[in-house]
């Protein structure tokens, strides 16, 4: 191996080590994000939730009632 091809060699796992280095960073910026938007998900769900056990509840007393008119 001559020292031209060395030094190219050298220069290419230096290129690697910094790629690498940067799609770690990457990576963990957007494990993050995913962390982040999973939370947000979680309580916008756990919002829409409560909303629909409230209208389940208002339409089935409402059912109740109405039928309790017309039966007695």
């Amino acid at each position: 191996m001559t020292e031209e091809e060395r030094n190219l060699a050298l220069q290419a796992l230096q290129e690697i080590a910094r790629h690498e280095r940067e799609c770690g960073e990457r990576y963990g910026e957007v494990v993050s994000e995913l962390k982040e938007l999973r939370r947000i998900s979680t309580s916008h769900a756990e919002r829409w939730e409560k909303l629909a056990w409230l209208v389940i509840g208002t339409v089935v007393s409402t059912g109740i009632v109405a039928w309790s008119k017309i039966v007695g």
